[in-house]
């Protein structure tokens, strides 16, 4: 039997609820059986045998198992990576946010164990969405991107820590002078990491296309388009807009109720934060050099909207305009975006 119709087998009567906890040493596993009460729970080693000895404990509870875990990290990827690999086994990598709140909604105490069952409930009562394998040059990308924002982020705060001891009497000058060759020795290693992240990007047809789409677009030059091809390259093809945006966690969240609660709406953010970070600067950029954004900014502005606000509607529409360059294949048009706005000089 293939390993596609087992998996269209498991989608039909999976017997085995799994929710996996996942730690740098350990994997705590919970499961379900269909018509036995209660929960199994084993603990695993976080490697490569202990990914084998899961595996196979999976297996003989059932014909097939269904397995819930959080997306945190290589720490995740490397378990679901041996788990999807295996006939008989689907994944489903959650958000964080989402796994939190659902466990949340179970009213128990917080361990390993109950983190673990939480999950193992999520695989038996939740809508499942089987993760799908990236392609090698995909998690290649991916994982150079998110190691380049780490970069960034450390090299934003020795800025910040430079410009404290600069402005400070107690600070020694060999101290500002050390925090100067930090710096430098963080953009070196940028720049080199970006220069790594383009070439892997030439070296496939696929993401090269993508790539050339997406520096095409106003406020997306080659920083910003390593950055979120890096986060969009593996999404499911099947995705929807509507999906991608929430994917970023730029959905919006409306708090109302009754007449006593009428809070101002703002982003959900419980989608990739990676995603979001990505689109904040060509949004920024976005809307001071494309005439189409800057008009939509300025419109949400005038109808009582913050300025974060309306510059996180705009990072929406450029991620539907990314969406929609990626799935036709044509240029990016502002006037097909906006089609009810005169653009602004």
């Amino acid at each position: 039997m293939s390993k596609a119709s087992i998996k269209s087998k498991v989608s039909v009567s999976s017997q085995a609820f799994c929710g996996i906890d996942v730690s740098k040493a350990t994997l705590v596993v919970a499961v379900q059986r269909e018509g036995i009460a209660g929960f199994e729970r084993r603990e695993f080693a976080n490697s490569s045998a202990g990914h084998k000895q899961l595996i196979g404990w999976l297996l003989q509870r059932g014909s097939g198992a269904r397995v819930s875990l959080e997306a945190t990290g290589l720490y995740s990827l490397d378990v679901a990576l041996a788990l999807e690999g295996a006939g008989g086994i689907e994944v489903a990598m959650l958000n964080p946010k989402i796994a939190k709140l659902f466990a949340r909604s179970l009213g128990r105490s917080k361990t390993d164990a109950t983190d673990a069952q939480a999950l193992s409930e999520y695989s038996r009562r939740m809508e499942f969405v089987a993760w799908q394998r990236p392609s090698a040059a995909l998690l290649a990308l991916r994982t150079v991107g998110r190691h380049i924002a780490s970069l960034v982020e450390d090299h934003t705060r020795g800025k910040n820590r430079l410009h404290a001891a600069e402005g400070s009497a107690t600070a020694p000058r060999c101290v500002c002078q050390d925090q100067k060759r930090a710096l430098k020795g963080l953009e070196k290693r940028i720049l080199r990491q970006r220069r790594e992240a383009v070439a892997l990007i030439r070296q496939d047809a696929e993401l090269k296309r993508k790539f050339e789409q997406l520096i095409s677009i106003p406020g997306i030059a080659e920083t910003s388009a390593v950055q979120l091809l890096s986060e969009l390259a593996g999404l499911d093809p099947e995705m929807t807009a509507r999906q991608w945006v929430a994917y970023s966690g730029l959905d919006p969240a409306h708090r109302v109720s009754g007449s006593s609660v009428n809070l101002p709406s703002r982003i959900s953010r419980h989608g990739n934060r990676h995603l979001r970070k990505g689109l904040y600067m060509p949004a920024l950029v976005g809307v001071r050099c494309d005439p189409y954004f800057r008009a939509f900014y300025l419109e949400l502005k005038g109808r009582g909207k913050a300025p974060l606000q309306a510059l996180m509607a705009v990072a929406r529409k450029l991620l539907h305009a990314i969406f929609g360059i990626f799935k036709t294949g044509t240029p990016y048009d502002g006037a097909k975006l906006f089609p009810q706005l005169i653009p602004t000089s």
